[in-house]
């Protein structure tokens, strides 16, 4: 029986690379259905980190949030995936993957159903987040499940192009799927999607995916959960509280306890025997790299989300509808890149793949940086679908990597480490993205003269806010109210964009780095060093 290395696996030449080698037996018919059925959930959770983007104007008007709920409404979801993602995959790698993942199906349908008739912002946000309680069980199953279906290495790397590719597509096609349902249905439909994907699943999956499971589990250590959601909670609130509020003592107090609490979860994930994150793992520049990749892909694609979908519906005026079509030309080449992706490591290092991902990723928004004084729907569409190609092509080969860098048994655990990255980039992208977008809007902003006070603090949060105020006002309030919200709300594109291009930048230059074979770099220093005497 294998063991969980306590060192980090050796860096493969290219020759001896495993992506390479089609080792392993092929898989036949029922593997190939098996990855059918865990696509779904696959979509299901990637489409509901984005499903909410063209509903945010129908709930906005609804249930008239203040800006840091509505950012609360979208967060809480892949928050709560990220502080449990690594949990849960260490829980299926004990009592059984497939378990698992029926388990979190069953709660996922349930609660999606609920959620579409929250009557108010607050039980929205409730739902939204035991929501993401079940989806973390979703996740890692599926991924490290694709691993026991599938031995051969080439086939295997083929099937997670698939997987990630259905990721990427769910991730896109959620406005455009919550478009075509608001176009005829109010903004609660859109939570109804999850139940005619996951009742494939439910009833086909124990005759088609085998259980798999860890022989020598390790024990799942509650504090170091805990600590990890203290860290990310209040770290998230922060941020959206010193954004709106400025400098205070609640969004200082906020940050001090997640700065402490990450500091005392990394410690601890050194000290005991079953640590929920195994640090060495990172110690392998390509794990860390595609964990970096996977984070800041993400980060990118959900940021851009959040100020496109409300830019198309309430700036250009679209509906839904017509506006979410306009990401579908995005949606399909992600696909397309995945899948491409999967080829070119063959022939390419995976490390150039990544980069070349990451940095048609800063392309996307450097086009909405030169043309941020015309962004019309065809600059809006053309900058997703040079995004959309590059986060489908980091996003299939870092999952790859991340998945290969771990022995079977641990599979679960390393896919939760994926996910979370995922996940985290899903939270980040809105948090900081969004609540700069948000500041920016609330300085720009100008309320007309006579507008009731209450109505003003609306008019003055979102630009949904300022819309729905609007209808009540005389015509040429209105007028003035829209043109001054509209302006403030694209204000902020500009340094949106400018810092998700450098960060792109910065992200492919670290992992060009980080992931070049061991000879290279030591080759590339002896050389320096000779040049130096």
């Amino acid at each position: 029986m294998s063991t969980t290395p306590t060192s980090p696996p050796a860096v493969h030449s290219r020759t001896a690379d495993p992506r390479r080698t089609a080792a392993g037996p092929a898989a036949g018919r029922r593997a190939w259905a098996g990855l059918v059925l865990l696509m779904l959930p696959v979509l299901l959770i990637s489409v509901d980190n984005t499903v909410l983007s063209f509903a945010l104007p129908a709930i906005s008007r609804d249930l008239r949030p203040n800006s840091t709920t509505l950012l609360w409404i979208v967060d809480i979801y892949p928050l709560v995936l990220a502080g449990l993602l690594v949990a849960m995959g260490t829980l299926g790698d004990r009592i059984g993957r497939r378990r698992l993942l029926l388990i979190g199906a069953t709660g996922f349908g349930v609660i999606s159903a609920a959620a579409a008739f929250a009557p108010s912002a607050e039980l929205l946000i409730a739902a939204r987040a035991a929501m993401g309680f079940f989806g973390a069980m979703l996740m890692p199953s599926t991924l490290s499940l694709l691993r026991s279906l599938f031995t051969n290495a080439r086939q295997r790397t083929m099937a997670i192009a698939i997987w990630a590719g259905a990721f990427a597509a769910g991730t896109s096609l959620g406005p455009i799927v919550g478009g075509a349902v608001l176009a005829h249905f109010p903004w609660g439909a859109v939570f109804l999607i999850a139940v005619p994907l996951l009742v494939p699943l439910l009833a086909l999956a124990p005759f088609v995916i085998p259980e798999s499971k860890d022989p020598a589990p390790l024990r799942i250590d509650v504090l170091s959960v805990l600590l990890s959601l203290l860290a990310l909670t209040p770290f998230v609130y922060a941020i959206k509280v010193l954004a709106h509020d400025g400098v205070g003592v609640l969004g200082l107090a906020a940050l001090a306890v997640a700065l402490g609490s990450g500091a005392q979860f990394l410690r601890r994930q050194g000290r005991i025997p079953n640590p929920l994150l195994d640090l060495s793992l990172f110690r392998h520049a390509p794990f860390a790299g595609s964990v970096l990749a996977n984070f800041l892909a993400v980060f990118s694609l959900v940021g851009f989300l959040f100020f496109v979908s409300q830019h198309l519906q309430l700036v250009l005026g679209l509906d839904p509808l017509p506006a979410g079509l306009l990401l579908l030309p995005g949606a399909v080449l992600s696909v397309a890149a995945g899948l491409g992706a999967a080829y070119a490591v063959r022939r390419v290092p995976p490390r150039l793949v990544i980069v070349a991902g990451i940095l048609l990723t800063a392309a996307g928004f450097a086009l909405i940086i030169v043309l941020r004084h015309d962004l019309n729907a065809a600059v809006v569409a053309l900058a997703f679908a040079i995004l959309s190609v590059g986060v489908g092509t980091a996003e299939t080969i870092s999952n790859d990597t991340i998945l290969t860098s771990v022995p079977p048994e641990r599979a679960g655990a390393a896919s939760g480490v994926s996910e979370t990255a995922y996940e985290l980039g899903a939270v980040l992208g809105t948090a900081v993205l969004g609540a700069i977008l948000a500041a920016s809007y609330r300085t720009a902003v100008s309320i007309p003269a006579g507008v009731d006070p209450e109505a003003a603090r609306q008019a003055g949060e979102t630009l949904g806010g300022a819309i729905s105020v609007a209808e009540s006002l005389p015509a040429r309030q209105a007028a003035a109210l829209v043109g001054s919200a509209r302006a403030a709300f694209d204000s902020g594109v500009g340094a949106t964009s400018l810092i998700a291009v450098v960060l792109m930048l910065a992200a492919a230059l670290t992992i060009q780095l980080s992931m070049r074979p061991r000879g290279a770099r030591a080759s590339r220093g002896a050389e320096n060093s000779r040049r130096t005497r």
